[in-house]
């Protein structure tokens, strides 16, 4: 999806509970492949479930083609235009 002409991201919203977050997890990588988030992986981030969402949540927004709707979590998932990739953790 494309936002004023720009590519865009989803993460999960900073509101969101731990239980909500976890729930986000579990549910993107049931549908896609998340291993970039494992131990040893560029994206693995020890105890910050905020952002092991985000990643899972972005991962599932791109296999489903960008579209906003696949965003929406219940509510928990934002997208953004701004590139949240850091270090060697690529969100492309």
């Amino acid at each position: 999806m494309m936002v004023n002409g720009r590519k865009s991201w989803c993460v999960a919203k900073p509101s969101s509970d731990q239980a909500t977050l976890l729930a986000n997890i579990n549910f993107a990588c049931s549908q896609v492949d998340c291993r970039v988030m494992q131990k040893g992986c560029p994206c693995f981030s020890p105890d910050n479930l905020m952002n092991h969402a985000s990643i899972a949540m972005n991962l599932y927004y791109q296999a489903k083609g960008r579209n906003k709707w696949n965003c929406d979590f219940r509510g928990s998932g934002l997208v953004v235009i701004s590139n949240p990739s850091y270090a060697d953790c690529i969100y492309d």
